[in-house]
């Protein structure tokens, strides 16, 4: 994975995560918490795709290389932040 892979898959996290909140209000961790889970996630789904080798594409700027590192970091980033927001929130239904 190439830097510009990496800061793709980063940023499409974090607006994974925020998108996510917008649907999942109750798991909510405020936009800078979002966009930190956001930014795990997508690191994290990056990783995950990698290593399955779902993705083959060369890296950088191609078109498959990019919708692969949206897809991937827009996904991970929405589910760690719900997987996150969901935890956070357990305890207080107790």
């Amino acid at each position: 994975m190439d830097i510009i892979t990496l800061i793709v898959n980063l940023i499409s996290g974090a607006i994974g995560g925020n998108i996510a909140a917008a649907f999942l209000k109750d798991q909510s961790l405020g936009t800078l918490g979002n966009s930190v889970a956001g930014i795990l996630g997508g690191g994290i789904g990056a990783a995950i795709v990698q290593a399955l080798g779902a993705f083959t594409g060369t890296g950088g700027l191609d078109i498959g290389s990019l919708i692969a590192g949206i897809l991937s970091g827009g996904v991970g980033g929405a589910i760690v932040m719900a997987i996150i927001g969901l935890i956070r929130s357990a305890p207080a239904k107790i």
